[in-house]
C-alpha cells in the first residue's frame, strides 16, 4: 500500500505522528518514550494497589488476584485483542495517508466495545457467583471474590472503551495522550481506593469492594479523557458523528483483524485457569503464591508491552507505506531496545524475590513456593523479551493468523498436559513451573521461524 494522494499533513509527533519516514530511531523513541513513561506510573500503582490488597488479608488479596488473572484477564485479553487489531488498522491506514479511513475505523470499534460492554455487564449481574466457581480458586475466597467481580463486570465499559481507544491512538502515532491519561487515571485509582478500602474522610470501609470501585473510577476517567482527544481532533485524527454510524464492511474487517489476536491472548488465560485448577490439589500455600507471584510479575509486562506496541506501530506504519526495508529494520531495533531493556530488570527480580514477597505475605510456605515461581517466571520472561516484539509487529503487519495458531497449538498440545502430568511427579509444583518454561521456548522458536519466511512482509 503506498501513501494517498491529497490527504492531510502528519501531525506533530508529540499528539499523533506519521513514523513511517525519517529516522527509525527517532520514530521509536517518540512513539516509545511517552508510552514507558505511562507504564512506570502503571508499575508504582501495582505496587501500592497491592499493599493496599495485602492490608485486607491473604484471603481477601488472593480472591481479588485470582479474578483478576482469570475472569478479568479473560474480559482484558478479548479488548486487548480488538485494540491491537484495532492499532494495526489504524496504523496501516495512517501510514497510507489516509486519515478519514483511520477515523472511521477509531469510530466503528468504540461503537463495538459499547456493545460488548453492555452483554459483560448484564453478564456479571447475573452470573457472578458461576463465573467464580469457575475461576479455579478456592470455595473459601467466594465471600470477598464474588462481589468484587460483581462490580468490576458492571462497570466494565471504563476498561472496555479505554482499551480501544488507547489502541487507536498508539496506531495513531500517538504516545503522549496515554502518558497524560495514567498521570491521571492511577492517582485517581488509589485515592478512591484508599478512601473506599479503608473508610476514610467518613466513608463506610468497603474493603474489597473499595479496590473495585477505585478501579473502575480510574477507567472512566481515563476513557473520559481518551473520549476527548478523540472527538475535539486533538491527535492525528478526529472521530465525527459519522464515523459512529454502524458501517457493517468496516465493523467485519475490525473482527476479523481482532478475533485470531483475541483467541491468543485466550490461551493465556486459559494456562492460568489450568495453573489454578492443578494448584488445588497441592496446599494452599502452593495457590496463593501463585496469585501473588501472578501478580508480581504483572509489573514486567507493564514496563515491556510499550515497547513490543511501538513495534507493531512502527511496523504497521512502514508497510502501509509499501517501505518493507524499514518494516524489517524495526523489527531488528525493537528486539535489542527490548531485550537490552528487559533483561537488567528481570535479572533484578529475580535477585530480589525473596525480599519482594516478603512485603506481601509472612507465610512461609507462601514465601518458598513464590521464591520458587518466580524463578521460573524470570527465566520465561527472559524468552518472551524477544517473542513479544517478533509477535506483535507480525500483528502490525497484519498477520494474526499464524502466531495465533503457533500459541493455540503450543498452549493445548504441549503446555497444559505437560503440567498436569508433571505436577502428578516427584517434581510437584515445579513440574507446573517447569512446563511453562518450555511453553515460551518452543513458542518464540515456532514464531521466529514463521517471520523468517517473510509471508508478512506480503500481505
Amino acid at each position: 500500500m503506498t501513501r494517498a494522494a491529497g490527504t492531510d499533513a502528519p501531525a506533530s509527533p508529540s499528539r499523533g505522528a506519521d513514523l513511517a519516514t525519517g529516522s527509525l530511531a527517532r520514530s521509536a523513541l517518540t512513539l516509545s518514550a511517552p508510552l514507558l513513561a505511562s507504564n512506570v506510573g502503571a508499575v508504582v500503582f501495582q505496587v501500592v494497589d497491592l499493599s493496599f490488597l495485602s492490608r485486607l488479608g491473604d484471603q481477601p488479596m488472593a480472591a481479588a488476584i485470582i479474578i483478576n488473572q482469570t475472569i478479568w484477564q479473560l474480559l482484558m485479553m478479548l479488548a486487548m485483542g480488538a485494540s491491537f487489531g484495532t492499532q494495526s488498522l489504524v496504523a496501516r491506514a495512517i501510514g497510507s495517508g489516509d486519515r478519514d479511513r483511520a477515523g472511521r475505523t477509531a469510530g466503528q470499534a468504540l461503537l463495538m466495545a459499547a456493545s460488548v460492554s453492555i452483554a459483560v455487564a448484564l453478564v456479571g449481574l447475573t452470573f457472578a457467583p458461576q463465573l467464580f466457581a469457575i475461576s479455579g480458586a478456592r470455595p473459601e475466597f467466594a465471600p470477598d471474590g464474588v462481589p468484587y467481580l460483581r462490580i468490576l463486570l458492571l462497570l466494565n465499559f471504563g476498561l472496555v472503551g479505554g482499551m480501544i481507544a488507547r489502541g487507536v491512538l498508539v496506531g495513531a502515532g500517538d504516545g503522549r495522550t496515554p502518558l497524560i491519561v495514567s498521570l491521571v487515571q492511577f492517582p485517581v485509582t488509589l485515592l478512591v481506593e484508599w478512601v473506599l478500602i479503608f473508610g476514610n474522610w467518613g466513608f463506610p470501609a468497603l474493603g474489597i469492594r473499595g479496590v473495585a470501585l477505585g478501579l473502575a473510577a480510574g477507567q472512566v476517567v481515563s476513557l473520559s479523557i481518551y473520549g476527548t482527544v478523540l472527538f475535539r481532533g486533538w491527535t492525528s485524527l478526529r472521530i465525527t458523528a459519522a464515523h459512529l454510524r454502524p458501517a457493517p464492511a468496516i465493523l467485519a474487517e475490525i473482527g476479523r483483524q481482532s478475533w485470531p489476536p483475541a483467541v491468543q491472548m485466550l490461551t493465556m488465560v486459559a494456562t492460568t485457569f489450568a495453573v489454578l485448577r492443578i494448584t488445588r490439589s497441592f496446599d494452599a500455600s502452593v495457590q496463593a503464591a501463585y496469585s501473588i507471584g501472578l501478580r508480581l510479575g504483572m509489573i514486567v509486562p507493564l514496563i515491556s508491552f510499550p515497547l513490543v506496541n511501538a513495534a507493531a506501530t512502527l511496523v504497521g506504519q512502514a508497510l502501509g507505506a509499501g517501505d518493507t526495508a524499514r518494516a524489517k529494520g524495526a523489527v531488528r531495533m525493537m528486539i535489542l531496545v527490548h531485550a537490552g531493556f528487559m533483561w537488567p530488570i528481570l535479572a533484578g527480580l529475580a535477585v530480589f524475590r525473596g525480599e519482594l514477597l516478603a512485603l506481601l505475605t509472612a507465610d512461609p510456605g507462601v514465601l518458598a513456593a513464590g521464591s520458587t515461581y518466580l524463578l521460573f517466571f524470570t527465566a520465561s520472561f527472559a524468552l518472551a523479551a524477544v517473542y513479544l516484539v517478533i509477535l506483535r509487529s507480525l500483528q502490525g503487519a497484519g498477520d494474526f493468523l499464524g502466531p495465533m495458531a503457533i500459541s493455540f497449538a503450543t498452549t493445548f498440545g504441549l503446555t497444559i498436559p505437560l503440567a498436569y502430568g508433571l505436577s502428578h511427579t516427584e517434581l510437584g509444583a515445579v513440574g507446573i513451573w517447569s512446563a511453562l518454561l518450555l511453553h515460551n521456548i518452543v513458542t518464540l522458536s515456532l514464531t521466529a521461524y514463521w517471520m523468517s519466511t517473510g509471508k508478512w512482509l506480503r500481505r
